[in-house]
């Protein structure tokens, strides 16, 4: 499985800002093929000294393959996603992670 987390720091830092850019990730993000899990919100209210707080909404993805991630990269949503969102970020950071599932709840 690959999980594929997204970090997104905004232009426009306002809640309203966040809001539209978690609406747009449930809107153009979820139900794609291979998705395994889909988890969206923005950053949580913790000020600790290891918490990175360099970002606004985080998105995740779990997906079953590395293919699944491919196809999902290249679908029509996702580079609606994109074309919508894009002017809106001062930044984002991806990180994808193969992920050795050692144990299910």
């Amino acid at each position: 499985m690959l999980s594929h987390a997204v970090y997104f720091t905004l232009k426009d830092r306002s809640a309203e800002a966040i809001t539209r850019l978690v609406a747009s990730c449930r809107e153009h993000l979820t139900g794609h093929p291979g998705c395994v899990s889909f988890a969206v919100g923005r950053l949580a209210d913790y000020d600790r000294q290891v918490n990175d707080r360099a970002f606004d909404v985080a998105l995740e993805i779990i997906f079953d393959s590395h293919e699944s991630h491919d196809t999902y990269q290249t679908s029509e949503r996702h580079q609606q996603f994109i074309a919508a969102n894009a002017e809106t970020w001062a930044g984002v950071r991806v990180f994808d992670v193969d992920l050795e599932v050692l144990e299910r709840n």
